[in-house]
């Protein structure tokens, strides 16, 4: 299995088109959020990782994410890890939804490292930015 995509959204919705085939709706891509309150905070970003399974694959597999500050050596303590089983059927896509808790103690940056099994590592960066002050 492999990742096609991995991204924070807003909120994802699927429909039928014709063919059969389905959309996958997402709205509100972001990598980056200003805090709605100053620091030290907890945010939780949902993060949507498409994953595509080949027609010669048995569709079974594990999604792994371990969320780890910007520059964190890979045997750091993460912030944050969630591994799930996968089933997808051979030749079809899935979604998978990762719903972490991030404490922030200050603003910067977080990356989320995604991988199916023990294949390649996909980095998505989350970017907390200070609140912004109302007008």
């Amino acid at each position: 299995m492999q990742i096609v995509a991995a991204v924070y959204i807003e909120d994802i919705e699927l429909r039928q088109a014709p063919g059969p085939s389905t959309r996958i709706d997402l709205r509100g891509v972001h990598f980056s959020l200003a805090s709605p309150e100053p620091a030290p905070t907890t945010i939780t970003p949902h993060l949507v990782v498409l994953i595509w399974c080949p027609p010669d694959h048995k569709g079974t597999g594990a999604l792994e994410v371990v969320f780890r500050r910007q520059g964190a050596a890979d045997d750091a303590e993460p912030l944050a890890r969630n591994a799930m089983p996968l089933q997808v059927e051979p030749g079809r896509f899935m979604q998978q939804l990762v719903r972490p808790e991030l404490d922030f103690e200050d603003y910067g940056t977080v990356e989320a490292h995604c991988r199916v099994d023990l294949g390649d590592v996909t980095v998505v960066p989350y970017t907390l930015l200070p609140p912004v002050e109302p007008t």
